[in-house]
C-alpha cells in the first residue's frame, strides 16, 4: 500500500492560517472588544446603583412647608442578574401578575439589561420584608429608597402644586438622556411641571461589589467613585396657605363648581388660587392605583380641570368697568353723563330688558355702576364702539393669557371687527352684537385669574402686574436665595378715570348690588356679574379689592350655576378679605433671611 502525503507547502500554509485565525481572535478579544467585555465583566462583579435625588420642597409666604418629602420604597431588578425561575416567587411577593412582571423585565432588557428596572413603587413594609427574607432566592432584586410628596392636611392646592409621575417613553426620547433615565419621576402638572428643572435635583450613583448570586458583599474601591445625589432647589411661594385653605372650604361649602383667585395688587403675587372640585394629591403621590386614577380622570365633575385658569365664561357686568374706562378716557362721556333707564332698551325689533323690565330712571355713570344698570351701558356702548371697547379690554389683559407660572392656561378671544368678519363674513354680523358685549356677554370670555389681575390693576390705579406664584428659590448646594422677577406695565389711563370707576365700585358694596360683601371697619370696593348659561342657572361673578384707600388684596370669585354674584360669590370674597386683613397672624418670614440662615448652617 502506498501512502499519500500532502505537499509540505500546503501543510505549512494550513498551519499559518490556523495561527493567523487564533491571533485574529485574540486581537479581537483583547483589543477590539476589551471595553465591552470589560464592562460586562465589571457589571458581573460591580453593580452601579443610581441614586435618585429628593425633589425640592415648596414653602408658602409665611414659611410653612406646603409640599414636603417623605420616604418611599421601591422594588427594582437588574435583568442581567435575574434568574427567570424566580419569577413565580417574585410575582407572589409583589402581588403582581407574572405576565406584567415579564413585560417589565423584557422592556428593561431592551433598554439596558444592566440598569435597574423599577418593578413596584411605594410598596408596603410587608412586601419589603418578604423581598428581604427571600433575597438569596431573588438574584438581581433589591429595593431603593426614594421619596414621595407630603402635603398639608387642610390644603389641597392640587391645581397649584400639581403632581409627578414616571416619565413617559415619548418624553424620555425628547429630553436629554444625560438628565433623565427610564423610570425617572418628572413633574406633570402645576408648579411641579413649570419648575421641573429647579425642583428635580441631580442624580447620584454608588458602586457595590456583588457575588455570583447578586448579593452585595461590600463597597467598590471604598466608595471613592460614589457620587451623592443632590436635592432639588426649594421654591418659595407667594401663596398664603391659610387663605388657600379658607377659599377651598368656602367653595366646597357651596356644593357647586367654581374658582377663586386672590392677588396682591402691589406686585401681582397670587395669595390664593382655588378651583373646585379639586382632587387629593396624596392619591397621585407615589404609586397611583389604576382605579383611583380612573375615578379622578373620568369624573363628570372634571376635578382635573383648573377652573381658575382654564374657564372661558363671559364676565357679565364686571366688564362694564372696561366700557366706563374707555368712554372716560376717550372723552365720549363724563361721570355726569346721564341716560334714562325705563327697564327696556330697543334695538331693531328686539327688546333688551334691564333687571326684569324694572327701570332705574335717570342715572349718571357712577350710579349706573352702583346699580349695574344694563340700559345705561347699552347706550354707552354705541358711543364707544367695538374697536375702542376691544382696545381697552386688550389693555387690561383680556383676549390673551396672563402668562402665570402654571402650565395649560387658556384664554378666550376678545371680539373685534376683524374677529367677526373672519368668523361670520363682513355681512354676517350687525351692530346688534354690541348690545350683548356692552354687558360682558356674547362672544367673549375670561378666567377668574384674568379677572383678578384686571381687578388688581384697577385697585392700584393702573399698573398691570403679571400674576405669579413663585417668589424665588434657594439653591440646594449653596443655600443662596435666587429671587425671580416678573414684568409690570403702566396702563395709559388717567388717575381721574380710575377714581371715578373705583368710587362706583365702592358704592356697589356700600349700597348697591353687593351689600353682602360688607366688612365692619373695612371699605370694600367690588362689582357683581352674571354669566348667562343657556343650559341652566347662570354663573355668578364677583370682583373686588380692599381696603379702598390702600388695597392689599384683589379678588375674583366665580361660582357656576349659582345665579347672582351678590348672593353666593360676594360672601365668599367677604370671608377671604376679612381673614386676610383682620384675622391673619402677622408674619415676618423672609426667604432671603431664611436662606442666609441655611448658608450659615452649611458653613458650620
Amino acid at each position: 500500500m502506498v501512502s499519500k502525503r500532502l505537499p509540505i507547502g500546503i501543510v505549512n500554509t494550513f498551519i499559518i492560517l490556523v495561527f493567523l485565525g487564533l491571533l485574529s481572535r485574540l486581537f479581537y478579544l483583547q483589543v477590539i472588544t476589551q471595553s465591552e467585555l470589560g464592562e460586562i465583566s465589571s457589571q458581573n462583579s460591580v453593580r452601579r446603583i443610581p441614586l435618585d435625588p429628593a425633589r425640592g420642597i415648596m414653602i408658602d409666604r409665611n414659611g410653612k412647608h406646603v409640599v414636603d418629602n417623605q420616604p418611599l420604597y421601591s422594588i427594582q431588578l437588574i435583568p442581567a442578574e435575574f434568574d427567570k425561575s424566580s419569577l413565580p416567587l417574585l410575582a407572589k411577593l409583589l402581588k403582581m401578575p407574572e405576565q406584567e412582571l415579564k413585560e417589565k423585565i423584557r422592556d428593561g432588557r431592551l433598554y439596558n439589561k444592566f440598569s435597574p428596572v423599577k418593578l413596584s413603587r411605594d410598596v408596603s413594609f410587608e412586601v419589603l420584608a418578604g423581598i428581604e427574607e427571600n433575597s438569596w432566592r431573588l438574584p438581581g432584586v433589591s429595593y431603593a429608597v426614594e421619596s414621595k410628596r407630603k402635603y398639608l392636611e387642610n390644603v389641597h392646592g392640587s391645581h397649584i402644586f400639581g403632581y409627578t409621575k414616571i416619565i413617559s417613553k415619548r418624553l424620555l426620547e425628547e429630553l436629554p438622556n444625560d438628565v433623565y433615565e427610564r423610570d425617572d419621576i418628572i413633574g406633570y402638572s402645576g408648579l411641579e411641571k413649570t419648575y421641573e428643572r429647579v425642583l428635580r435635583g441631580q442624580k447620584g450613583e454608588k458602586f457595590v461589589l456583588v457575588n455570583s448570586l447578586g448579593k452585595v458583599t461590600g463597597k467598590y474601591e471604598d466608595g471613592e467613585k460614589d457620587k451623592p445625589a443632590l436635592k432639588g432647589n426649594d421654591l418659595y411661594l407667594t401663596l398664603d396657605a391659610n387663605l388657600q385653605a379658607l377659599a377651598e372650604k368656602l367653595l366646597d361649602a357651596t356644593g357647586k363648581s367654581g374658582a377663586a383667585v386672590a392677588i396682591d395688587p402691589n406686585n401681582g403675587e397670587v395669595l390664593a388660587l382655588c378651583s373646585s372640585p379639586s382632587y387629593d394629591l396624596d392619591v397621585m403621590s407615589g404609586y397611583t392605583k389604576a382605579d383611583a386614577w380612573q375615578e379622578i380622570s373620568r369624573s363628570p365633575k372634571r376635578p382635573l380641570f383648573n377652573r381658575a385658569t382654564q374657564t372661558r365664561y363671559p364676565p357679565g357686568s364686571t366688564y362694564k368697568l372696561i366700557l366706563s374706562i374707555a368712554a372716560l378716557e376717550e372723552k365720549l362721556a363724563t361721570e355726569n353723563t346721564k341716560f334714562t333707564c325705563t327697564g327696556h332698551f330697543y334695538y331693531g325689533n328686539k327688546d333688551f330688558l334691564c333687571h326684569g323690565g324694572h327701570g332705574h330712571g335717570s342715572l349718571n355713570m357712577t350710579e349706573a355702576i352702583q346699580h349695574s344698570c344694563n340700559s345705561y351701558f347699552y347706550n354707552l356702548m354705541f358711543k364707544v364702539g367695538l374697536e375702542l371697547w376691544a382696545h381697552y379690554g386688550d389693555m387690561f389683559g383680556f383676549g390673551k393669557k396672563t402668562s402665570i407660572d402654571l402650565p395649560d392656561e387658556q384664554s378666550a378671544p376678545l371680539p373685534t371687527k376683524t374677529y367677526f368678519n373672519s368668523r361670520y363674513g363682513e355681512r354676517g354680523w350687525t351692530q346688534g352684537y354690541l348690545v350683548s358685549l356692552a354687558i360682558g356677554q356674547g362672544e367673549m370670555g375670561a378666567s377668574p385669574l384674568q379677572m383678578a389681575a384686571y381687578t388688581a390693576a384697577i385697585a392700584n390705579k393702573g399698573t398691570y402686574h403679571r400674576p405669579h406664584l413663585v417668589k424665588g428659590y434657594a439653591e440646594a448646594t449653596t443655600g443662596q436665595y435666587v429671587p425671580l422677577s416678573y414684568e409690570s406695565r403702566k396702563l395709559p389711563v388717567s388717575e381721574k378715570t380710575f377714581d371715578i370707576v373705583r368710587n362706583g365700585m365702592r358704592l356697589v358694596v356700600e349700597s348697591g348690588t353687593a351689600r353682602t360683601a360688607q366688612i365692619p371697619g373695612v371699605v370694600v370696593a367690588g362689582k357683581t356679574g352674571t354669566a348667562q348659561n343657556p343650559h341652566g342657572e347662570d354663573h355668578a361673578w364677583f370682583i373686588c379689592f380692599a381696603p379702598y384707600d390702600n388695597p392689599q388684596i384683589a379678588l375674583a370669585v366665580l361660582v357656576e350655576n349659582a345665579g347672582y354674584g351678590g348672593t353666593v360669590s360676594a360672601p365668599i370674597a367677604r370671608e377671604m378679605i376679612d381673614y386676610y386683613l383682620n384675622k391673619r397672624e402677622p408674619s415676618h418670614f423672609n426667604p432671603e433671611t431664611a436662606t442666609a440662615e441655611r448658608i450659615a448652617q452649611l458653613q458650620n
